[in-house]
């Protein structure tokens, strides 16, 4: 984004302000929070016209800067394939998105859902990914590739020409959703570089790297801002999703399909938080009970002789005898 922004912004200062240095090395996997993402895209908006940025972006985009997934996507043997390989892994290259492949009267949706207000920063990521998907399409089809068309929830821009020209298809803003419209056709075509024996390697080596991250890292984010948030009292449910870029609707899915919820997270958190805080005593229990989101020392003492059969005061005094 910033790259294709040009000489409008300055890129050294924007990629410093959002903790990525400009002389480092490209790397990947080191990601960014989606709002801090947003509010960059945002500060760029403010200082050029962002109409026909996403489609720039989008265009510029290779399989190669995806890693192991963008050598997947091309070793598919259709294009199918491919689309099917995003919709099982995204979760190793974003937290904030999620992609499905859903069967329609005219084709397949691939679609896009990312939870969150409907911000500038949020709608202009949105259409760059968009436009991505079609690029590296572009990449592995043996025929020229257009969807049949692009749909985007929210309003058009000023003028749309530029989209329409790029997708080479109608783009219809004010949709239900976020997606490409793909024919079957399309679909079934082999990729020019389709390999069956690299791509079954490629799978294998993404299902064990999905495997070790899963939700895992989520549920870990989580007790990190809750851990955070603690001395201000309980958190919501509803503003740790906020702080990690997702709806409290598709936090509590997650969690869920991890076997964890966000009251035992909480919970889970507050103890651990309590116990490594008692093991210093430059913390007084009062301190401590404040720290771990209580808002009277009593509440919490019974809290922690119900969490590990002792009073806090018991606990520090056996643990500084060991």
């Amino acid at each position: 984004m910033v790259a294709a922004a040009g000489e409008a912004v300055d890129a050294p200062a924007l990629l410093t302000s959002v903790g990525i240095d400009p002389e480092g090395a490209w790397d990947p996997k080191h990601m960014i929070p989606a709002a801090t993402y947003y509010d960059m895209l945002e500060r760029i908006a403010a200082q050029t016209d962002v109409t026909d940025l996403p489609i720039h972006v989008g265009a510029s985009m290779r399989c190669d800067e995806y890693g192991a997934l963008g050598l997947a996507w091309k070793a598919a043997l259709t294009l199918q394939g491919s689309f099917a390989r995003v919709e099982r892994y995204a979760r190793l290259w974003t937290s904030v998105v999620e992609y499905e492949l859903r069967p329609d009267p005219r084709g397949t949706l691939f679609i896009l859902h990312r939870d969150g207000a409907r911000r500038l920063g949020l709608r202009l990521s949105n259409e760059a990914t968009l436009a991505s998907g079609v690029s590296l399409a572009r990449q592995v089809c043996a025929e020229p590739f257009a969807p049949l068309e692009v749909q985007i929830r929210h309003p058009a821009p000023k003028t749309a020409s530029i989209h329409e020209d790029w997708f080479g298809c109608p783009v219809r803003f004010g949709a239900d959703l976020d997606a490409l419209l793909l024919s079957d056709t399309a679909l079934a075509r082999p990729n020019i570089l389709g390999d069956e024996g690299i791509s079954r390697f490629l799978v294998s080596q993404l299902d064990v790297e999905l495997s070790q991250v899963g939700d895992r890292s989520l549920v870990e984010q989580a007790r990190g801002a809750i851990a955070q948030a603690l001395s201000e009292g309980v958190p919501k449910m509803s503003d740790i999703a906020r702080g990690l870029g997702l709806s409290a609707r598709s936090f509590h899915r997650r969690l869920s399909e991890h076997g964890v919820s966000f009251q035992a997270i909480t919970e889970d958190t507050r103890r651990e938080l309590a116990k490594g805080l008692l093991r210093d005593n430059r913390h007084s229990l009062a301190e401590i009970a404040f720290l771990t989101g209580f808002s009277e020392q009593s509440s919490f003492t019974r809290a922690f002789k119900r969490w590990v059969g002792q009073t806090p005061a018991s606990y520090r005094r056996a643990r500084a005898a060991q």
